[in-house]
C-alpha cells in the first residue's frame, strides 16, 4: 500500500467515527470525555490527521451506536467507492 492509501484509511475512518459521534449529537469533548482521551485528538483522529491504534478505535465505538465490525464494513465500502470512482476517472 502506498503513503496516500493510509491517508485516505484514516479520513474515511474519521468520517464514519464523525458521523457516528454527531448522530448521537455528542461533542467530540463528550466522547474523548466517555473514553479518557483528548478532545484534540478526536478532532485529529475525525479530520484524518491521526492514525488511531485498534485500542482506540475499540474504546471509541464502545461508546457510539456502531460495532467495531460495523465500522471496519462501513471502512471496507467506503474505500470500495473512492478506489472505484478513482479508476472511472479518465
Amino acid at each position: 500500500m502506498r503513503n496516500h492509501d493510509f491517508k485516505k484509511i484514516n479520513q474515511s475512518i474519521g468520517f464514519i467515527i464523525r458521523r457516528h459521534r454527531e448522530s448521537m449529537g455528542m461533542s467530540q469533548e463528550a466522547l474523548a470525555d466517555a473514553i479518557g482521551l483528548h478532545r484534540t485528538y478526536i478532532g485529529a483522529i475525525e479530520r484524518g490527521e491521526r492514525n488511531p491504534s485498534l485500542k482506540n478505535i475499540v474504546r471509541i465505538t464502545s461508546v457510539l451506536p456502531i460495532t467495531l465490525s460495523d465500522l471496519f464494513k462501513e471502512l471496507e465500502t467506503d474505500l470500495a467507492i473512492k478506489g472505484k470512482s478513482r479508476r472511472e476517472k479518465p
